[in-house]
């Protein structure tokens, strides 16, 4: 049997409030609105009750954010890919945000299972005066349970339409790829932190995050394999890899906290799943 499901999560400012409405076909669901951080900013956790996907099932994710509104989404566990034995098993996401409305697209890792077919894809439009900061985290297989991605498929893309698109596929079987030096050199875990503007970014901004993130990474155990730069004026990028999801989730964590920080005056209130 295989799983169809859709969410349509919508943004709204009412007075000095961002209000989460929302409408699901399918096991996909939004637990209650929260505002650990006040009325402006709206936190939402995704729920997937079947726990994860197999050949055949798709997820469909379609956020829009109104005008200075800000929402931020997030998972409880991993988005695990299973083992599928034809069909692929797919994700998507496509976000809109409007002038002056903020989107943290937050989810933990999407999990490849040794012998998964997975797509993973994230489209965000962002209108002049929007901003976004997101992740995306992928882990091949479960090293520490014995359990190495070693046949199976992983494709995964991210799009700001005309300004930034990264794509890739990952086969288990390509070693080069794998293990090579110019590859993921054994490491297990990928992992990106982002932030787009829906115009180009002041120089002195972009370079002063820049710089802040960079500090960061120098003080850290993932220094070795992790970089920030921006690829394009309206786009900052950390990259890094790991051997685990941990060590690279707690070096995003912390360049998500210096980045909304400095980009956007808040404190880096975490959503409270994280903590359960």
């Amino acid at each position: 049997m295989t799983w169809h499901a859709t969410l349509h999560l919508h943004y709204t400012r009412q007075d000095q409030r961002t209000v989460a409405h929302y409408h699901h076909e399918g096991p996909l669901r939004v637990l209650q609105s929260l505002y650990p951080e006040g009325d402006a900013v709206c936190h939402n956790v995704l729920v997937h009750p079947p726990g994860g996907l197999v050949g055949g099932d798709t997820l469909a994710i379609k956020i829009e954010v109104q005008a200075d509104a800000h929402g931020l989404v997030t998972t409880p566990g991993a988005t695990r890919f299973y083992k599928s034995a034809t069909e692929p098993a797919v994700q998507s996401v496509h976000a809109r945000l409007a002038p002056d409305a903020r989107l943290e697209w937050l989810p933990l890792e999407a999990l490849a299972y040794n012998q998964c077919r997975a797509e993973n894809k994230a489209v965000f439009e962002l209108a002049p005066g929007a901003e976004l900061m997101g992740w995306d985290i992928t882990a091949l297989g479960l090293p520490e349970a014995g359990q190495p991605f070693v046949e199976g498929t992983f494709a995964q893309h991210i799009e700001v339409p005309g300004v930034w698109r990264e794509q890739g596929r990952i086969d288990a079987t390509d070693l080069r790829l794998m293990d090579g030096p110019l590859g993921l050199a054994g490491q297990r875990c990928m992992a990106t932190l982002f932030f787009v503007a829906g115009q180009p970014i002041e120089r002195q901004r972009r370079e002063q995050a820049l710089e802040m993130v960079r500090s960061l990474i120098d003080g850290h155990t993932l220094r070795a394999s992790a970089g920030a730069t921006s690829p394009h004026p309206q786009v900052l990028v950390l990259r890094v890899l790991a051997p685990l999801v941990e060590p690279a989730l707690d070096l995003l964590k912390q360049a998500r906290a210096a980045w909304r920080q400095q980009l956007w005056a808040l404190e880096a209130v975490p959503p409270r799943v994280w903590a359960t």
